[in-house]
């Protein structure tokens, strides 16, 4: 199987200008690519995820990754997927970012021996001259054009900033500069960039008559459409300090059974042949494809002892680490409000708790824990989603504890 089709067996493909030269390059490791990170937070997120193991899958094949750190266009904003304007940063809040962000890049990729590069934008963004920019850049790009693209159409009701209406001219000249400087004749990139990929492309054609070539990854969707990689604390970090190597594990280890496997394919290493035997696994059995997928995942982002020691104390929430003989606790659709219920709601519920006046003062003094992870505000809810397939392990005192399910 070649590099191409296990990308497609993966599931990983979305959008490709050219798939016939897309498939030479990459299959052949003749391609040169690139993927922009904007370094708006101190760590990379599971949001993250599908472009660097897209760029691990490809290193390891022969072809070149350029890293691309947004320290130029993060002084801007990316508008694509956002309801508002980016909060501005700082340069040196950004340099810091861009440097946290090399350090856990450099677990998926190999940056040795001229294998990988890794730049900056700011190092030709910040230099640019306004007017040179309208002349040589401007004068390529239709705004009728730049209007269609979904990344402004879903912005221009609540109000678009010029600031931000530049981030495609600004997204094309990087890969032009990188086409000009490093060969670079390929960008991937995210579902939602598509339309400022197809702005690089047809910048390189119209300044220097050269073809490059753009994909893009399938969004890493749960099966409800909705993206993956949130909790009810936020954002799922690869940094330890900002999620722990355990709570990243469960993050994974709980995914509903819809979405495990379609997980397994797209982003972990293992073979095709392995992960279409799981195909076959029903009830029972998805709980240890859950437990693969984490493993899988935590082993790549922590380590295999960080990996190891997550799935041991996973285990430890369970009796004996036979999560058949756990209590189970169904929750119905009339303990829900709006398809939510409540932490004190659950606990009253599942009999843990005799009342809510007990279940609030057991959140109050720390004493319930959510999948292993502390509860302490009374306003915690948690959605039909999220009690689905395994359900979640809610626990009260040292002895006290229920799977929670729940039942249609």
């Amino acid at each position: 199987m070649t590099v191409f089709e296990e990308l497609k067996a993966r599931g990983l493909l979305a959008q490709l200008t050219d798939e016939e030269e897309i498939k030479e390059l990459i299959n052949n490791g003749k391609a040169t690519f690139y993927i922009g990170f904007d370094p708006t937070a101190d760590s990379l997120h599971v949001g993250h995820f599908m472009a660097l193991c897209l760029m691990k899958r490809l290193q390891m094949a022969g072809n070149k990754p350029i890293v691309l750190i947004g320290g130029g266009t993060a002084m801007i904003g990316d508008p694509s997927g956002k309801s508002d304007m980016r909060t501005m940063m700082t340069p040196e809040i950004i340099q810091h970012n861009c440097d946290c962000f090399k350090e856990q890049m450099s677990k998926f990729i190999d940056f040795s021996e001229g294998k990988a590069l890794l730049v900056n934008n700011a190092d030709w963004l910040m230099d640019l001259n306004y007017i040179e920019v309208l002349r040589e850049v401007g004068a390529h790009f239709s705004v009728n054009r730049m209007l269609t693209a979904e990344c402004y159409k879903q912005r221009m009701e609540k109000g678009l900033s010029f600031l931000e209406f530049n981030y495609m001219i600004m997204q094309s000249y990087d890969f032009y500069v990188l086409y000009q400087k490093y060969g670079c004749n390929m960008q991937f990139g995210g579902d939602d960039q598509w339309s400022n990929m197809l702005g690089g492309t047809e910048l390189i054609r119209r300044k220097l008559g050269k073809d490059a070539y753009a994909m893009t990854i399938t969004l890493l969707l749960n099966s409800e459409g909705n993206k993956m990689g949130k909790t009810q604390k936020g954002a799922v970090w690869l940094d330890p300090d900002k999620t722990t190597p355990f709570e990243f594990f469960q993050y994974w280890r709980n995914v509903p059974d819809a979405d495990v496997l379609n997980c397994i394919r797209m982003l972990t290493f293992l073979p095709l042949e392995q992960i279409d035997e799981m195909d076959k696994w029903e009830g029972s059995e998805l709980n240890r494809a859950k437990e693969i997928l984490a493993f899988e995942l935590t082993k790549l982002v922590h380590g295999e002892e960080e990996a190891s020691r997550a799935m041991e104390s996973a285990r430890a929430l369970f009796t004996g680490g036979n999560a058949a003989e756990m209590p189970t606790a169904e929750m119905k659709d009339e303990n829900f409000t709006e398809d939510k219920i409540d932490i004190l709601a659950m606990l009253t519920a599942s009999g843990l708790a005799a009342s809510r006046s007990e279940a609030r003062r057991a959140v109050e003094q720390g004493g319930v824990t959510v999948d292993g992870e502390k509860v302490t505000d009374i306003k915690a809810s948690y959605e039909k989603g999220q009690l689905t397939g395994d359900g979640i392990v809610l626990k009260k005192g040292k002895k006290n504890f229920r799977r929670i399910v729940y039942k249609a």
